[in-house]
């Protein structure tokens, strides 16, 4: 029966009826009575003393130059002295934080260290007094239907509270150019996500916090999903010691088993690529391999959701040192000696060229990649200004410049350096020799005493 035909049919619910509603809607998040409320206040009083509203000052290049942008975010206190946990994409490039803790108090905070691929950021308050802390649970012991918190500033509004309920506690989500999830599924809650609540912490309703806000489905109602607490531990420790994370990289792309087979007792993982440019490519592993075993101990992921366990057990193997990968190879089990290198960072420092009115970044091992360039040298134009010199000459964003002159672009500093001695000297013609996927093409920048956008 439909809830509006039940509004408009005159009809009494058995006894059984009202007390299973009840509890049905408590768990929705619905409502709450007896003993349910009064967990949900003293979990949000556990919690509420730690919470953090952060207002991070972001450096942003965007159409072709550098902007600072203020952005609101939310965050919660870890230890006594002042470490905080937020998100990557909150705090990550900021030129200074400013934080309001829960007693209204202004504090300014300093990046110790960010994580894109898990999207963690941990901040050190300017204080010297005792600061609450939040209690850290544990998020591998987690049930679908269990009742959650989550804490933030959705739209700017600090201090604010949602209830809901874990969806599902190992969702799947596929990695986008703005946000990435290699080594990690995520929790979905239907506790209300929005902007301004990431970073801030998904709590249990002992008043542990067992995630951290991070997205929500664009288009769809109270589907949001948090970081794992187990993931932002160990992160957060890592970030704390050393202001990093160290990873192992051997090159290779993962496919679930289930891609390549229907049999339901097939175990390992399918390589659907081997980077060109990895450890990996100089071996034997060949696309359509199945990794059976990293170092001897196995390795399946049979669905998505099991990829993320796999990748990490790749990430964890040490820096530089020799690991053995067992494929099979169709009735062929080989042992493969492949050495580490270390994980290349997802975002590569950017630089803005004012003169010549556009932004540019370091290239990155994924761009590298999907450009299929044999090394990696260049820098990868990351936009330009409407009416600049570059923008006029024909330089354009997602080009990679290959050279300045006669001279190979190594890296991005040398590119800089090259480019203030033209500034500087006022050439008036610099030759580029540029790529964007397949295509090669020239472009020649003129400047000079008359040139446009450059006083005569």
């Amino acid at each position: 029966m439909s809830v509006y035909a039940m509004e408009k049919t005159p009809w009494r619910m058995p006894r059984m009826g009202i007390a299973l509603a009840a509890i049905l809607m408590t768990l929705s998040g619905c409502v709450t009575t007896g003993g349910s409320q009064s967990a949900v206040y003293r979990a949000r009083d556990k919690v509420a003393p730690a919470l953090v509203h952060i207002r991070p000052v972001k450096e942003v290049y965007s159409r072709g130059k550098k902007e600072e942008v203020s952005i609101i975010g939310s965050g919660f206190i870890i230890s006594t002295d002042g470490y905080v946990v937020t998100n990557e994409h909150v705090a990550g490039e900021s030129k200074f934080v400013r934080c309001v803790l829960s007693n209204k108090e202004e504090v300014d905070a300093e990046v110790v260290g960010v994580d894109p691929f898990t999207d963690i950021a941990v901040l050190k308050l300017a204080v010297d007094y005792t600061l609450p802390t939040v209690k850290l649970g544990v998020s591998g012991t987690l049930e679908a239907g269990e009742m959650v918190m989550a804490l933030g500033s959705p739209h700017g509004l600090a201090r604010s509270v949602s209830l809901g309920i874990i969806s599902v506690t190992d969702r799947y989500l596929e990695s986008h150019s703005d946000m990435v999830s290699p080594y990690n599924t995520w929790i979905q809650t239907d506790a209300a996500i929005n902007p301004g609540n990431s970073g801030g912490p998904l709590c249990n309703l002992r008043g542990e916090v067992i995630g951290v806000n991070a997205r929500v489905l664009r288009g769809a109602e109270n589907v949001g999903f948090a970081i794992p607490i187990d993931v932002v531990k160990e992160v957060s420790k890592q970030l704390i010691a050393s202001g990093h994370v160290a990873r192992s990289n051997v090159g290779i792309s993962l496919q679930e088993m289930l891609a390549k087979t229907d049999d339901i007792h097939a175990q390992g993982v399918v390589i659907a690529d081997v980077d060109p440019l990895s450890p990996a490519s100089e071996t034997d592993i060949r696309p359509g391999d199945i990794l059976v075993k990293l170092n001897g101990a196995p390795v399946n992921a049979r669905f998505e959701e099991d990829l993320p366990s796999v990748h990490k057990q790749i990430a964890d193997l040490p820096v530089g040192q020799p690991a053995t990968l067992t494929v099979q190879r169709g009735e062929e089990q080989l042992e493969i000696t492949v050495t580490t290198e270390m994980k290349g960072a997802l975002k590569g420092d950017e630089a803005e060229f004012t003169e010549w009115g556009f932004t540019a970044s370091e290239l990155t091992p994924e761009l590298v990649r999907r450009a299929q360039l044999p090394s990696r040298q260049g820098v990868f134009v990351s936009g330009t200004q409407v009416g600049g010199l570059a923008g006029s000459a024909g330089l354009g964003q997602g080009d990679i410049i290959l050279k300045i002159d006669d001279t190979v672009v190594e890296n991005l500093a040398q590119f800089q350096e090259h480019y203030r001695k033209a500034v500087e000297s006022q050439k008036k013609l610099t030759l580029l020799t540029v790529k964007n996927r397949a295509l090669t093409r020239y472009i020649i920048v003129k400047q000079g005493p008359a040139a446009p956008g450059q006083d005569s």
